[in-house]
């Protein structure tokens, strides 16, 4: 149990320096909804599992030292994080564009939609096996326990997609002021391009 607990808070503690997930919830909350946000938050603890699994079982380290198959995560993260980023300024331009009365909270992100683009955010972030690869050796024996296994991947998932949940659901609270058209373009933009800042800090690390 304690060793759980240590795992946990080492989750929470990687979860709460944000990075290219903490973009990733606040960008869909705040042009879908908490819904949506909420969504991304599962999809981003499901990656946190499948790093876990992948670490236990060696993939992760194989990822870690490969140069070739690590530049091939870490353009496709880029690539990925820079897509959204322009989507979201281009919708702020957008918004501030068209008149208050047309503006409504968009509910086109489906479910699945943001569920996907939570799990592909943490997935293609080869930081987290660099990450993986040097925490998970601490909670594992020398022996491969599918049940240790299954109780960290389980406890990665929970802490993690709860911190993103949590925060999925303080960004919905104030959801009068985001839906202010000015106040929610304003955020596009900014959410966008620092999304745009962390593609390119991924493509050049």
């Amino acid at each position: 149990m304690t060793v759980l607990l240590i795992f946990g808070l080492a989750i929470l503690l990687a979860a709460i320096v944000p990075g290219p997930d903490f973009a990733m919830v606040v960008r869909n909350t705040v042009m879908s909804g908490r819904g949506s946000g909420m969504w991304t938050a599962v999809g981003i603890g499901l990656g946190i599992a499948v790093w876990v699994v992948a670490t236990s079982i060696g993939l992760a380290a194989l990822l870690a030292a490969s140069a070739l198959a690590f530049t091939v995560v870490k353009l496709a993260g880029a690539v990925y994080l820079v897509y959204l980023g322009v989507r979201s300024i281009i919708t702020a331009v957008k918004e501030r564009r068209r008149p208050a009365a047309e503006i409504e909270l968009d509910r086109e992100m489906s479910r699945w939609a943001a569920f996907r683009s939570g799990l592909l955010c943490n997935l293609l972030n080869p930081k987290a096996a660099v990450l993986f690869t040097a925490l998970m050796p601490q909670f594992l024996g020398t022996g491969e326990d599918g049940l240790v296994i299954a109780e960290l991947a389980a406890v990665g998932m929970a802490v993690c997609a709860g911190f993103y949940l949590a925060l999925a659901n303080l960004i919905g609270l104030m959801r009068t002021i985001l839906e202010r058209p000015k106040v929610r373009a304003w955020l596009n933009g900014a959410t966008g391009a620092v999304m745009v800042a962390l593609g390119f800090r991924v493509a050049a690390n």
